[in-house]
């Protein structure tokens, strides 16, 4: 039977073995929480949420909030030039812990620089009561 090596430990299938990168496997998770009142926030408004420094990969996010952000209102998270980076916008009206994260940022590479991670609100604006969540985890250097 033949054996296939993720692209990522390949290096385990050569004479000598390579490590893999630690900030791929085996690396170790970091969380960038973000808490934010809802307050009305109107389309194309951003809501900084972190700044995450030169050397980590996106590996996921959650969204949450104390109250849904409304039936219509979208929100986007990513960085300036690339809004949808992380999450496409779209609405948010689950009121629980929800995973996202895009593959296109999921296997890039590490950050060659500080990223300024935003939530740009998009098609409507924000509910004017409640807290919004956001838990951005990348693996560390």
């Amino acid at each position: 039977m033949a054996t296939t090596y993720a692209t990522e430990v390949a290096g385990f299938g050569t004479t000598p073995n390579t490590k893999p990168d630690g900030g791929i496997h085996g690396g170790r998770l970091r969380r960038f929480r973000a808490s934010f009142p809802l307050a009305a926030q109107a389309s194309g408004d951003d809501i900084v949420l972190a700044k995450v420094p030169a050397g980590y990969r996106f590996a996921f996010g959650i969204i949450n909030g104390s109250a849904t952000f409304g039936a219509s209102a979208t929100v986007a998270i990513g960085v300036a030039g690339a809004t949808g980076k992380y999450r496409a916008g779209a609405v948010f009206t689950a009121a629980a812990p929800t995973l996202f994260g895009v593959s296109t940022a999921a296997d890039d590479d590490a950050l060659t620089a500080e990223e300024t991670v935003l939530l740009t609100v998009g098609v409507a604006a924000l509910p004017g009561s409640g807290t919004g969540y956001v838990d951005l985890y990348y693996s560390g250097p």
